[in-house]
């Protein structure tokens, strides 16, 4: 007697808009909506993978306000809405009326007449890259969409729910993620990053543990929301002073390089020379051993080879880095195809 195949859940398809909602913390959109952001990533995903075409966005516009440098970010906004049918300006603040003084109310008005979207990223200085989008957001006829600031990097942490979600399945519930704060001589980093990963994570089933030096603490608005959002889910958030003790068991690790809260505004040096106290906070392999067998190696990037972490770890089986910086581009796509389109997006998942 032949036996009966197991079935397999079935692709949903649906339909979704956020037509002018705003992407500035992951805090502002409900679970479900984000849920819909990462099926509508998958879908853009497939679509691309598969050469389908999938413009969205025909003859829109959105401008890239760059006060900081980029890599990954930039790209995957410029390269992301040419494939959505859409032109990117990019546009750095040296070069614009604003490093003369022009006020956020004059640049989103005038911006949100001759387009579709603003994107903005304003991320060195504590106090002034979040509340600068706002201000931007409450006079922009437009969706205003944060490519990092000071409290949050939305694109990233998306992307890394994705990235995590592929690797570890749709279901978190239980596994670990270990954010640290890692060496690094090159320059005091954003603390947006694990801010953005601490707010996020718990929500979807995580157990996070936050690992930093004294000196290197999060804004106590985050590390607040951290918490709230964990005993929203049922799930734990803790912070501890020892790399290795947030290894542990875990199933995934972050370890990055952020400077110090206190410092980064006026005297970023400062962070640099604090931080050679804690040289020997590196991920390599004995530290990452430390972990569940397996376990993820992530990073935003770039990151400071030899110094954050080793070429044994970057490079090796357990490092997905490359898959998480390509799903940048996919997180991107949705954002902007849900809050620009002005007809609902139709997806499909796997």
């Amino acid at each position: 007697m032949a036996r009966k195949r197991a079935s397999r859940p079935r692709p949903k398809t649906g339909r979704a808009l956020f037509k002018g909602k705003d992407w500035i913390t992951t805090e502002e959109w409900a679970d479900a909506e984000i849920e819909t952001l990462l099926d509508v990533a998958g879908d853009l995903k497939r679509k691309f993978r598969a050469g389908k075409p999938h413009r969205h966005l025909p003859d829109q516009t959105i401008f890239l306000m760059f006060f900081d440098k980029s890599t990954r970010t930039r790209n995957s906004f410029e390269a992301g809405a040419t494939q959505l049918g859409a032109h990117a300006h990019f546009l750095t603040a040296d070069a614009m009326q604003v490093s003369h003084g022009e006020s956020p109310k004059d640049t989103g008005v005038i911006l949100s007449r001759y387009g579709h979207a603003i994107a903005i990223r304003h991320d060195l200085i504590p106090g002034e890259g979040n509340r600068y989008m706002r201000e931007v957001a409450k006079w922009a006829d437009v969706p205003v969409i944060n490519m990092q600031c000071d409290v949050d990097h939305p694109c990233q942490t998306l992307a890394d729910l994705m990235t995590i979600r592929e690797k570890l399945g749709r279901d978190l519930r239980g596994k670990k993620l270990a954010v640290s704060w890692a060496y690094a001589p090159s320059y005091a980093k954003p603390l947006s990053v694990p801010q953005g990963l601490i707010m996020l994570m718990p929500r979807f089933g995580m157990d996070v543990v936050l690992a930093h030096p004294p000196e290197y603490f999060l804004m106590p608005e985050t590390l607040e929301a951290a918490r709230r959002n964990a005993r929203r889910a049922g799930t734990t958030f803790e912070v501890v002073n020892d790399m290795d003790a947030a290894f542990e068991g875990a199933d995934v690790v972050i370890p990055k390089s952020w400077g110090c809260l206190e410092t980064m505004g006026a005297r970023p040096e400062e962070s640099l020379r604090i931080a050679k106290q804690y040289t020997g906070w590196i991920c390599d392999a004995p530290r990452l051993g430390r972990a569940k067998r397996g376990a993820l190696y992530m990073h935003p990037l770039p990151a400071d080879r030899g110094n954050e972490v080793t070429d044994e770890v970057i490079d090796g089986p357990q490092s997905v880095v490359y898959d998480e910086a390509e799903n940048r581009l996919h997180t991107a796509k949705a954002i902007m195809a849900l809050t620009m389109a002005d007809k609902p997006v139709e997806y499909r998942t796997a």
